[in-house]
């Protein structure tokens, strides 16, 4: 009898999450970069980031605005966590708080900057279509006057099928989103100016689409037995036709808003 017969090896670890993602979205580092400049050139002292994920985006604003401070609200405990240690990595603990919060009427702000990217679902309970002009709202009450506000907001691109929404997230409806037109509309009713427009591409989409599941893709290849395979296999295989669905329909707007006086 060998060792490995009285001492079996342990079941393989778990599917690795997200580390393949650098920003919870699409968006690459070329687009960032022009973000963060942009941005930090407002000089801000205070940073809000609404829906942050593990913060990516507000920590590199506060690298490029070393005056400022940031917090960050979500309710995933792992990305957070994941924020918390990247700040501590890029010595900017002392500047950040990350907080396990909901963000429907937080009472942190208002700030000089705040960040809701793809996170404008956190400031409201209402659904869609409702959603995006009651978070806008919330957001105009969020920032100072004379700071920004980065929007990161889905939007069609083109009408989307019966069929095709048949395809994509559970309850797809043709309500979930505006055109980018109608969310710049709503944008300005709710008391901004749009400073600046634009969208993600179809490379950023392929970046983050692909990298979202690849960890756990290459994972499940060389572990078909285990105890989760089934689960997982079904879980990618469902998220990869809901992309394929939306592909080329569900774009995604970075709006810089200026509140307006």
């Amino acid at each position: 009898m060998t060792d490995a017969d009285t001492h079996p090896a342990p079941l393989s670890a778990e599917p690795p999450r997200l580390t393949r993602l650098t920003f919870h979205g699409p968006l690459s580092e070329h687009r960032a970069g022009r973000l963060v400049e942009r941005l930090a050139r407002t000089e801000p002292a205070t940073v809000l980031d609404i829906g942050c994920g593990w913060g990516e985006l507000m920590l590199r604003v506060l690298e490029a605005a070393p005056e400022a401070t940031g917090v960050g609200i979500d309710l995933n405990t792992q990305d957070l966590a994941r924020g918390r240690r990247a700040a501590e990595e890029r010595g900017l603990a002392g500047r950040v708080r990350f907080v396990e919060e909901s963000a429907t009427g937080t009472s942190h702000g208002p700030a000089d900057l705040v960040l809701c990217v793809g996170s404008s679902q956190a400031l409201t309970t209402l659904e869609p279509p409702g959603h995006t002009a009651e978070a806008l709202r919330a957001l105009r009450g969020l920032v100072s006057d004379g700071g920004r506000v980065l929007l990161g907001e889905g939007f069609w691109q083109r009408p989307p099928a019966e069929a095709e929404l048949a395809g994509m997230w559970p309850g797809a409806s043709a309500a979930d989103h505006h055109d980018l037109g109608t969310l710049l509309e709503l944008a300005v009713e709710a008391g901004f100016r749009p400073e600046w427009t634009e969208t993600a591409d179809a490379g950023e989409w392929e970046e983050f689409e692909s990298a979202y599941q690849a960890d756990t893709e290459v994972w499940l290849a060389g572990h078909p037995d285990h105890p989760r395979a089934a689960e997982t296999r079904e879980r990618l295989d469902r998220h990869r036709a809901q992309w394929m669905s939306y592909r080329g329909i569900l774009g995604l707007a970075y709006l810089t808003l200026v509140p307006a006086r």
